[in-house]
Formats: structure tokens, sequence, C-alpha cells
């Protein structure tokens, strides 16, 4: 059955699928054993042994049944919460990073204009290695550039000057400071310049 449902799903969809599903089945167990208890249970003092050990059963299967349905929702609220815990973390330790980055790109560029070429490959190769391993990390820089379209959930405007030309009348005419995402959130917004 399951294998006809979950055919076009990846396999991780498909799992959490199915257990969704198990639990569904387990709280409408549990929906149905409370509303039979409530309905079909006679006075205490009417029932024979037999019925006493059934209605007992019946109260325990329905405690097993919530409290296993609590721990699954425990279950997955923990493993949730540790995940943004990473996240969070390693989104902290990144942003700190940052700055150093740009100084780096700062410095790139002035010891482009020294003329020294084995001081620049030195710092090159430094700098590389430090971008590399933020990447790896998952930063990704924001891909915004002079001319294009300002959308202000992407970045964010610093200031307005009149346009040098009439094609960039409303868009980005300069960017600042460069922007980071890590993974689908933007962790630092890229400010740019605007041509008004």
């Amino acid at each position: 059955m399951f294998k006809k449902i979950f055919k076009n799903m990846s396999r991780e969809q498909a799992e959490n699928a199915e257990k969704e599903l198990k639990q569904e089945e387990i709280v409408n167990e549990t929906e149905q054993a409370a509303a039979e208890t409530e309905q079909g249970i006679p006075s205490a003092e009417g029932l024979s042994e037999e019925d006493k050990l059934r209605e007992d059963l019946a109260a325990e299967k329905d405690k097993f049944l919530r409290l296993f349905a609590e721990f699954e929702n425990y279950k997955k609220r923990t493993s949730k919460e540790r995940i943004d815990l990473f996240k969070t973390a390693n989104q902290e330790v990144l942003q700190a990073m940052l700055p150093i980055l740009d100084d780096f790109d700062r410095a790139m560029v002035q010891i482009g204009k020294s003329g020294d070429e084995n001081l620049l490959k030195g710092v090159e190769l430094i700098h590389n290695k430090l971008k590399d391993t933020l990447v790896s990390k998952g930063l990704e820089q924001v891909d915004i550039k002079a001319g294009d379209a300002f959308d202000a959930d992407f970045a964010e405007a610093i200031t307005q000057i009149p346009a040098p030309s009439e094609e960039l009348k409303g868009k980005i005419v300069d960017v600042v400071e460069k922007g980071y995402k890590l993974g689908d959130k933007i962790i630092r917004f890229p400010k740019v310049v605007l041509g008004n």
C-alpha cells in the first residue's frame, strides 16, 4: 500500500509520510478507545471481574497510546531544536568572520595597486583559503551588482544619488558592502546606493 502512495516521493519524504500515517492511526485508536470507554462502561458495582479487567486493559492501552504520541512529538521537537541550534551556532561564527573577509577584500585592492607580485600572490592564497573554508561551511555571497533592479528583500539601500544615466534610475548604482547568506537565509544584507 505504501509503495503505491509513496512511489513519486523521495525516501525521506516517504518515511516521514509513513510515520505521520502511523501516528494518525494511533491517535484515531486512542480517540476510539476513549469514546468506547466513556459510552460502554456500566457502573463499577454491576461489573464482573472479567469486565473490570477489560476496563483496566482499555484504560492502560489508552495511557500507553497517549504516552507514545507525546513521546513521538517530543522526539520531533527536540530534533528540530537541535538542528536549529547547530545552524544558529554556525551563523554566529560566520557573521563574526564577515568583517575579516571584508578587510581581506580591501587589502587585496590596495596590494594590487602597490605592484608587488609576490606579496599579492601570497595574500591572494590566504584570501582564497579563507573564502573556501567559509564556503564549505555554507556561506554564499548574495549575487547583486550595479545595474540590478533594487529589491528591499535582498538588499539594504543606504543612500540615493542622482543617477549617472537614465537606465540606472531606481536601480543599484554601487554596492558598498557585500551581502552573504547561509543556506536560504540572508545573514548580512548587501548595502547599496540607489540612482535617483
